[in-house]
């Protein structure tokens, strides 16, 4: 059985990190949003993922791991400070061959952990409805809903376009 490795992003992670993001909202899009997705990816790749050093590697309680299984990058994640006490999960994904294997499961543990050790009393994070499998996972480990909205403007964290967003949020001093 091959070992999975959580480590921080390397520069020559980029070919798949970018293939795994452009993958995964490829295949949530529906017929009806093919071309939103298409702008919403390439707004994302060039104002962060193909900035990954800079935008969450640089600053203090920032963070982006790769999931290594056997020397393949199969999945990611991201941390963003956003204040003393909360940080954001960001740019969580996992390669459409390898989900449901548990990665998913220890990439948010292990950006928990490091989240408990910068001093984070809370971690945020927000999905769509169009990733069903997602709000499942994030419920399954203990986040709790805080609040929804009907997102209509895109911006590197939603298509807009009329699309559901779901934010929970976990106490990690409870």
């Amino acid at each position: 059985m091959d070992t999975l490795i959580i480590r921080p992003y390397r520069p020559d992670d980029q070919d798949r990190v970018e293939s795994i993001f452009i993958e995964w909202n490829r295949h949530i899009a529906g017929p009806d949003n093919t071309d939103a997705i298409e702008v919403y990816i390439r707004r994302v790749l060039d104002e962060e993922i193909r900035h990954i050093p800079e935008y969450y590697q640089k600053e203090p309680g920032n963070g982006f791991w790769v999931a290594d299984l056997a020397g393949e990058v199969v999945g990611m994640a991201g941390i963003e400070r956003l204040n003393d006490d909360e940080a954001e999960v960001r740019r969580m994904y996992v390669n459409s061959g390898h989900r449901r294997r548990g990665i998913g499961v220890r990439l948010l543990s292990h950006v928990e952990d490091f989240c408990a050790e910068e001093g984070y009393a809370r971690i945020l994070l927000s999905t769509s409805e169009m990733q069903e499998a997602a709000l499942g996972l994030y419920q399954a480990q203990g986040y709790r809903l805080d609040r929804e909205e009907v997102a209509e403007e895109m911006s590197n964290r939603t298509i807009g376009g009329g699309v559901r967003r779901y934010h929970f949020v976990k106490d990690l001093r409870e």
